[in-house]
C-alpha cells in the first residue's frame, strides 16, 4: 500500500509527509474532508500536525481524490481504536513489547501469544506496527494482569525475536 502511495506522490514530498499521517493516523479522505472514522478534521490541524501549510493539505486531498488507487486506499482508512499500552499499569494490565529482526517473518505474534496463553494470560489487545511505515515496527500484546518477567527468555526464543520488553 505504502509503496503505491509514494509512488504517486513522490514528487510532491510535503504531500507525501501528508499522506503518512493520515495512513498512520488511520484518517480517511472522502468528498475534499479529513475524517477521523466520522467526526470531521480540519484541515489546519492536519498542516500543523505534519509541519505544513493548509493549503498543502488541500492540494494533497485534491491529489487523492483525482487518482482512483489512491482514493480508493484512502476512502477505505479507518483508525484501528484506542490503546491501552499507556494507561496499562493504572489499570493493573501488562505490556510486552516486542521487537522483530524482520516484522515480515510468519509466526511472531503467534507464538507469542501462545507463550502467555499457556500461563493462563489473557490478551486484551494486540498491537502491530505496519512494517511499511514504521522504522522499527513492534508488536504490543496487552494482558489482563502483569506479565512475569521471567517469559522475556521464552519470548526471546520464538523465531524472529530480536528485543522484548515487560511492563
Amino acid at each position: 500500500m505504502w509503496e503505491s502511495i509514494r509512488k504517486h506522490l513522490e514528487d510532491y514530498p510535503e504531500r507525501l509527509k501528508v499522506a503518512r499521517i493520515l495512513v498512520e493516523k488511520g484518517l480517511t479522505v472522502k468528498n475534499g474532508k479529513i475524517y477521523l472514522n466520522e467526526i470531521e478534521i480540519p484541515s489546519a490541524r492536519i498542516a500543523r500536525a505534519v509541519g505544513v501549510d493548509r493549503r498543502t493539505v488541500g492540494e494533497t486531498i485534491a491529489s487523492i481524490e483525482a487518482n482512483r488507487e489512491l482514493r480508493n486506499i484512502f476512502e477505505g482508512l479507518r483508525s484501528a481504536g484506542h490503546s491501552l499500552k499507556e494507561i496499562a499499569r493504572h489499570l493493573g494490565l501488562g505490556v510486552v513489547e516486542i521487537t522483530p529482526i524482520d516484522a515480515r517473518l510468519p509466526g511472531i505474534l503467534a507464538n507469542s501469544a501462545m507463550i502467555l496463553a499457556e500461563r493462563g494470560i489473557s490478551i486484551r489487545q494486540a498491537i502491530t506496527d505496519d512494517p511499511e511505515l514504521s522504522p522499527e515496527p513492534k508488536l504490543t500484546l496487552i494482558a489482563d494482569r502483569k506479565i512475569p518477567g521471567e517469559l522475556i527468555p521464552e519470548f526471546l526464543r520464538v523465531k524472529g525475536v530480536a528485543k522484548v520488553s515487560i511492563y
